[in-house]
This record gives C-alpha cells, structure tokens and sequence, in this order.
C-alpha cells in the first residue's frame, strides 16, 4: 500500500480539523504516493528515531508531536530539526504527526490513559461546542434511501454511540423547469409537484465539504434544495480531556502510587492530600493544567496530566487533587492508538514502536 493510504486511515481516527489552532498536525516531510515499506511510531521525532527508521528500513514515521512548528527560511543543520528533515529527505522517509486532533478526538490521548488506569463510564472533561451542523435536504421518496446512504457514508448521522441518524417526514414539493434544463422529473415549462422526502441529519462542521459533494452526487435532481443550519449541541464525540470512574475507591496514597507505577513516573509531584477517598478521576495527557476548572467542575477526586504551573498548585489545593507526572509519561501510550489503527487496517505492513526514550526530562 501507499503511505498516502496509512495516512487516510490514521486520519478518519483522528481527522485533522479537529487540530487546536495554534497546532501544525499532518504531513511534516516527504512525499506519500511511495509504497509504504512499513512504520515507526514515536511521541517525537528525534535524530535517533530518524536513524533508527533508517537502520530498519521503514519509509514512515509517526509522530504524536509535529517535528516542525514553525516556519524555516533555510535548512542548513544548525539544529536537531533541520537535521531530522535533511536526513529524512536524504533517506526518502515521511514524517507525519498526530498532535491535538488525536488529544481531541474520541479514544484518543487521554482515553488511553484512562484505559491504562482502568477507569469506567469514561467521557470527555470539556466536549466540542460549536462544531456541528444540522443538513436539511428534499429528495423524491423513491432515492430518498439511496441519499441517505450517501450522506451517512460522508460522515453525517452520528450521534453518541448511534450512527445512521436522520429524520424523514413525507411531504410535496413543487418547481418549474425553465429552458435548457433537463428535469428528473416534470417537464420544462410547466409547473410538477413531486412527492419529496424531507431529510434531516447532523453531522460535523469540517465534514461539510465532503458531505455537500456526496449530496450532489448522491441526488437526482440537477439543483437540489438543500440547507446547513449551525447547532448549538454540545460535540459528544469529540474534545478536552476526559473523566471517568474507578470501579472501587483507593486512598489517595494508594492511587498515586499506582499511578507512579503504571506510567513509569520518576516523580509524581502533587498538591497537598485532600483526605477523601479517590473515586472519580479527571485527566489530560500533555500539558493539561487549563482543564483544572473543569476538573473541579466536574467533582472530580483528583486531576491527573503531563504538566502543572506553580502557582496552579495554590490555586486548586483545597478543591481537588492535583497530580503531575510528566509530558512524556502521559502521552507515551499514544504510540499504541498508532499501533492499533495501522495494524488493524494493513495487517500484513510492518509497524514497529520505536525503541528510543525520545524524553528530553531526566530524573537523577
């Protein structure tokens, strides 16, 4: 297969809308029409991982963090990225990253964190707002189905763990045909009614391109009446951080220890102890210390991500527990979402985690 091809997959887990702003997911180096010789999964992009991509033969490397942020006016080597990028180049390998669009995207990220600490009843901290949008279009009731199957198969009808929803209510619907047009059905010049389908369906705000091409291939008619409506529903299925539940309370001293142990943290820093038992968990992969509010919002009994401020610990010490354990150890799992998706859709490719403790913090 064509690394374009991994890379399609990796994006219908994760689509690239759902990126923060200030993010620079994607294509990072290469070309992706070569035939993929198979993948190297990483959180960063170093020149270790570049070499040892090299050293087995891989044409691909997947990144949780961009390798590039910022703009070049010329490579010359003068620091690791620009020689990551020369050696890749030179080497005919494709670096593509997976940032915020997997840390907001369902099972992302922070889902995998909760796997790992075996949460239940998982959902996101801060879901999507303004993201969707409701389609309303008429069809003739006989291609009423063959539309719908269109739009759904373009990404609309998703809601929480349903999918092919819509709303369809029968109706007439009336148009002329003027000069040099050539009706589905009527004739030119003379006023038809139809009995139409009234379709409804929601979808998100970044699948309309794709869907509003699908409508017009998928509808019979050579103008069909169609309108986008912005929702105000907050995004289920997509967002920041997540909570959930642990099937049996643990002491907070209990919690932090296992914590500590199944992320391989050198040091768990935390907030003073609360003195409550740990029920409901909060988290966020990364730098997640903006989501402190939520948390707490949210009731939770601790909040656990990859990065706290100082002064962060004052603010919340009489709310919640808060627990740092480093960027790395709270992303490092991401490289099995990676693992997951690629393996599942190319069976046959090889796919490897890299063997490379990309982690710039040391411990002593």
């Amino acid at each position: 297969m064509k690394i374009k091809e991994i890379i399609h997959a990796l994006e219908m887990f994760a689509p690239l809308p759902l990126q923060d702003g200030f993010d620079n997911a994607g294509l990072q180096v290469g070309l992706t029409d070569a035939e993929a010789t198979g993948a190297l999964l990483c959180l960063d992009v170093t020149e270790a991982v570049v070499d040892e991509a090299i050293t087995m033969g891989l044409n691909l490397i997947v990144a949780h963090h961009p390798l590039l942020f910022k703009g070049y006016k010329s490579i010359t080597g003068k620091d690791y990225i620009e020689r990551c990028i020369i050696k890749a180049l030179k080497n005919d390998i494709v670096i593509y990253a997976m940032h915020t669009n997997m840390d907001n995207a369902m099972q992302g990220v922070s889902f995998k964190m909760a796997e790992k600490i075996g949460l239940q009843k998982v959902r996101f901290l801060v879901p999507k707002e303004q993201s969707l949008l409701k389609l309303v279009t008429f069809v003739p009731v006989r291609r009423a189905e063959a539309v719908r199957e269109a739009l759904f198969a373009a990404g609309c009808g998703h809601i929480g763990k349903y999918d092919a929803c819509s709303y369809n209510v029968e109706g007439q619907g009336t148009f002329r045909a003027g000069e040099g047009t050539h009706p589905y059905c009527g004739t030119v010049g003379e006023l038809h009614v139809e009995p139409e389908t009234r379709i409804e369906t929601i979808l998100p705000a970044f699948r309309r391109t794709a869907v509003e091409r699908a409508l017009k291939e998928a509808h019979p008619y050579e103008e069909p009446a169609y309108d986008f409506y912005p929702v105000a529903n907050i995004w289920q299925q997509a967002g920041a951080g997540v909570v959930g539940e642990l099937a049996e309370p643990e002491t907070e001293t209990e919690f932090l220890k296992r914590i500590k142990r199944l992320f391989e943290v050198g040091c768990v820093k935390h907030s003073k102890m609360t003195g409550r038992l740990i029920q409901t968990v909060a988290l966020c992969g990364g730098a997640g210390a903006f989501l402190l509010p939520q948390a707490v919002g949210a009731r939770a009994d601790v909040y656990i991500t990859g990065e706290v401020k100082y002064h962060d610990y004052f603010s919340f010490e009489n709310d919640i527990l808060v627990a740092e354990i480093g960027h790395y150890e709270s992303e490092q799992y991401t490289k099995e979402i990676f693992y997951s998706i690629i393996r599942e859709a190319f069976p046959a490719l090889e796919v490897s985690m890299t063997r490379v403790n990309t982690n710039p913090v040391k411990y002593l």
